[in-house]
């Protein structure tokens, strides 16, 4: 483990921010630069000729991302014998965010956020395979960032073979050796869900889930519908990919929250009848008319 005020090429560590069983992450002072940094390093067993051309060839597909909702990788290189993965600091992760209060406004924000960066990616066929709370930085301004694009693809295959993720947000048919672009799906799905209500969904994932009664009361139905379709057990039943996911969430977003009394109103939005929501405001403006 490095060290505070331990120099490691143009960086001096200033104390250790998560320790993983891949690697141990750290806020560091770029000397030159002027500026915090977060530097990522693997544990030394991880460390081989074979998983540093790996992590070449998944750097090189992040390299394609340049999106305000994922993080970029400043520098990745050998520094003092050790391998260093180079990020822009954020202020906390969202697992460090939602413990603290947050209005349901800000969380359909991040939602929003989360959505535009994975399907940045999918856009180019990039699945990020670890969706998870720790791998979402936040900085001011509410503006999130998903981090480890590569990096956790590189983890995977060094750590368990194709088959692996983090347990709580991983859809079965990722467990089961298979992941593509509707298990990231899934796993949004989870971390959504577990934003929305505070409740981490687990298996055999059967609905009503623990929380559906505070989702009910906070949302409305096109949303919790919305979630129900990214958790489908069988991947051919939920949104194809994180695009088609974020184009559906901007559908119904102006009406997610239960701000006023329901009507029903038929909208022409692929052919199906929604809820609406009708707040004061609009009942106001509705008698005017």
């Amino acid at each position: 483990m490095l060290k505070a005020r331990q120099n490691i090429g143009k960086y001096r560590i200033e104390k250790r921010l998560a320790l993983g069983g891949f690697a141990a992450v750290y806020r560091a002072y770029d000397t030159i630069e002027g500026i915090r940094v977060a530097l990522k390093v693997p544990h030394d067993e991880h460390v081989t000729v074979d998983a540093l051309r790996t992590f070449r060839n998944e750097a090189r597909l992040v390299a394609k991302l340049d999106h305000p909702n994922v993080l970029p990788i400043k520098d990745a290189s050998i520094i003092d014998d050790r391998f260093v993965i180079v990020t822009p600091l954020g202020t906390a992760t969202l697992l460090e965010r939602w413990q603290r209060r947050m209005t349901m406004q800000k969380r359909l924000e991040l939602v929003e956020q989360m959505l535009a960066g994975v399907a940045h990616a999918h856009d180019r066929k990039i699945i990020h395979c670890d969706i998870k709370p720790e791998n979402f930085i936040l900085f001011s301004g509410n503006r999130i960032r998903l981090a480890d694009f590569g990096i956790a693809r590189f983890a995977r295959r060094t750590l368990h073979g194709s088959g692996s993720g983090t347990v709580g947000y991983m859809s079965p048919d990722q467990a089961m050796g298979r992941p593509s672009l509707r298990s990231d799906v899934f796993s949004l799905g989870l971390l959504i869900y577990r934003l929305m209500t505070g409740h981490l969904p687990e298996w055999p994932f059967e609905w009503p889930l623990e929380g559906h009664a505070r989702l009910r009361r906070a949302t409305s139905g096109d949303f919790i519908s919305f979630l129900q379709k990214s958790l489908e057990l069988n991947p051919r039943g939920r949104y194809a990919d994180a695009a088609e996911m974020l184009s559906e969430f901007e559908l119904l977003r102006e009406t997610s929250l239960q701000t006023g009394k329901v009507r029903t109103t038929v909208r022409q939005a692929r052919g199906t009848t929604r809820r609406r929501r009708v707040t004061p405001a609009r009942r106001k403006h509705q008698r005017v008319r």
